[in-house]
């Protein structure tokens, strides 16, 4: 493989390369550091994130800069230098560690740091340029999955600002802050995966199935609940025109040179091919499709699973016939796939690979997508460890706040801010009602709805239930008091809001409501002979002789048996006019309706033997009417 057909290989991909960087637009994804101090140097900067490593997606990281006066560009194990970053006490602010870029990886600075205990790496350019990505290496990955600090490159001039302030002894304080690296515009996540079935193509394939394996059970839950959409993308070369007909083409594509992929183990005389590859990836592709169309998308995660599992290149069991065992297993219809998949022998256009070969290109703060394994998420580019906690972070952060799913607030996934001093929001305590409600990027002060009751107010300092049932929850917030069995409130469910002191108390209803004493203020029981008695919220006012009755309404005494009486015989004769009101008020319908009656009856007969005037008339409008027709 190192003669003429190498060369060849290097030179279609060459080519490939430099058309792909003559069309491509490469987007580098950025955080904001914050420094905090010193005073000088107080302000919000943009930083780029780095391919690796664990960026703490809709997060943020506060820690003190530490400029080492050794090793300062990290290249060297920090232990030779006997230099630690750890924090000098337990629960102390974590430490950043300055280093200047250049003589090595950008990973290897990463891990020598993090294996010195610093929480996160800030490497400064060494040139007046826009800021760039740090890329993984294509060498040296023994370190790559197990780097787990975030990694920023900063710009030369506020590196420099910052080593000379560290020089002359200031505290450095910054903020990493990733909260507004992804979009998060509302309660769906849309993501790419865009990745290749092969897996014979060392480290990075390795880490592509590691992916799928362990992030198959969570992907799939949060596509079934509808909180994301996910769609898979593989990548395809075409191959120049000049070198169509070559040997390297015909054995790396399909469709006469227009889908193209890499051979598996970079020798042509061995193993299995680039048009393999390409056949497997439209295979995967159109078995997500199928899927779709049935409403179960997310048995594209089963599917490469177990193609990986049961149809390895090392068993020799790439293959179509193993491809349609496992997408039968899964109960796809076989037919649709195939259909879909067409010809790969055919010299025409693939409509399925042409819309992915489309998709490569970026749009909107999207870039090209050149590399494998890229993942997108809302229409950004993710950067770092293709790892599960770390990817899940960064969907997570996806999301509108407070419309996240449950499994983006777990413990291993976020702290919940709630639990330190309530998060600074709200607290009826007596009833455990807070207004402080987790959420991946932190928290918010938002008034609650407790059982069907909702709470209004600023949910920092107050909230006050609202509504119907309100008074159910803390009294509405208003007074309530109880004393000798009774209970008196100053919250009504007639009410939607407020607190008001009911008859009998004055005050502001809320504190307080003082009894009022009607006796005192001479308010009531004011009439001659009354005796007034003060109670709980009312009074008692009785009559100097027991045969006197008070009448609370006019706050009077009047005798109980001539108020039987009079009521009695009242009664009667209201009783009896009303009688009489009614007899002669039938009388009256009657002889009225009688008269009416016979009146008709008599002109009803006379109009029988002679004619009314009325009539006459009548008989004569007739006629002239008639006689102007003729």
């Amino acid at each position: 493989m190192r003669g003429p057909a190498w060369r060849a290989l290097v030179l279609l991909v060459l080519a490939l390369a430099l058309a792909d960087a003559a069309a491509g637009r490469f987007v580098v994804e950025k955080n904001s550091i914050q420094v905090t101090s010193p005073d000088e140097l107080k302000g919000k900067y943009e930083c780029a994130i780095g391919n690796f490593g664990v960026p703490q997606y809709g997060g943020t990281l506060h820690g003190w800069v530490e400029y080492p006066k050794s090793n300062r560009k990290g290249c060297q194990s920090f232990d030779q230098f006997d230099i630690s970053f750890k924090p000098k006490k337990a629960g102390g602010r974590p430490n950043f560690v300055l280093v200047d870029r250049g003589e090595c990886y950008f990973t290897e600075k990463a891990w020598n740091a993090q294996n010195a205990g610093a929480a996160a790496v800030l490497v400064v350019d060494d040139k007046l340029e826009p800021l760039i990505t740090m890329d993984n290496p294509e060498e040296g990955k023994e370190h790559l999955e197990n780097i787990t600090i975030p990694s920023v490159l900063i710009t030369k001039r506020l590196g420099d600002q910052l080593k000379k302030s560290a020089e002359a002894g200031d505290m450095l304080s910054v903020l990493l802050d990733w909260r507004e690296s992804l979009p998060h515009p509302d309660e769906r996540v849309e993501y790419e995966f865009w990745t290749n079935s092969n897996d014979e193509c060392g480290p990075k394939c390795d880490m592509q199935m590691d992916f799928v394996k362990n992030f198959r059970g969570t992907a799939q839950i949060l596509e079934k609940e509808g909180y994301t959409q996910f769609t898979p993308h593989y990548i395809t070369w075409y191959c120049p025109e000049a070198f169509v007909s070559s040997k390297q083409c015909k054995s790396q594509c399909i469709n006469h040179g227009r889908y193209c992929a890499p051979d598996p183990e970079q020798d042509f005389s061995q193993g299995y091919d680039g048009k393999d590859v390409v056949t497997q990836n439209l295979h995967q592709i159109c078995v997500f499709k199928v899927a779709n169309e049935t409403g179960k998308p997310w048995l594209w995660w089963d599917y490469v699973h177990d193609f990986a599992l049961r149809c390895p290149m090392k068993d020799k069991k790439y293959t179509h016939d193993c491809a349609s065992d496992v997408i039968k297993s899964l109960g796809l219809d076989i037919e649709k796939v195939n259909k879909c998949v067409g010809d790969p022998d055919a010299n025409e256009e693939n409509e399925i690979l042409k819309a992915e070969q489309d998709a490569q290109i970026g749009h909107g703060k999207r870039g090209d997508v050149t590399i494998l394994p890229t993942l997108v998420i809302n229409n950004r580019q993710y950067r770092g460890t293709l790892d599960k906690v770390a990817v899940l972070k960064a969907i997570c952060s996806g999301f509108e706040e407070t419309t996240e799913p449950a499994i983006c607030l777990s413990e291993d996934i976020q702290t919940n801010e709630c639990l330190d001093s309530n998060g600074g929001c709200w607290l009826d305590t007596a009833n455990n009602v807070t207004a402080c409600k987790d959420t991946f990027r932190g928290r918010v002060c938002e008034c609650p709805i407790v059982k069907g009751v909702k709470f209004v107010g600023d949910g920092y300092t107050h909230c006050e239930a609202s509504g119907i049932g309100r008074c159910e929850i803390s009294n509405g917030g208003c007074w309530q008091e109880t004393k000798d069995g009774k209970t008196i409130s100053a919250c009504s469910n007639e009410e939607s809001e407020g607190c008001k002191c009911p008859a009998g108390f004055r005050g502001d209803g809320v504190k307080s409501c003082e009894d009022i004493d009607e006796c005192k203020e001479k308010s009531f029981c004011q009439c001659k002979g009354c005796s007034c008695k003060n109670t709980w919220g009312s009074y008692e006012c009785s009559c100097g002789d027991d045969n006197m009755l008070y009448m609370r309404e006019h706050d009077t005494c009047i005798s109980k048996q001539g108020t039987t009486a009079t009521v009695g015989w009242s009664f009667l004769w209201v009783i009896f006019f009303g009688l009489v009101f009614a007899g002669v008020g039938a009388y009256a319908v009657y002889k009225y309706r009688l008269r009416s009656y016979m009146d008709s009856e008599i002109r009803a007969i006379m109009a029988q033997y002679m004619p009314l005037d009325n009539q006459e008339g009548a008989n004569q409008q007739h006629h002239v009417a008639h006689a102007d027709d003729i």
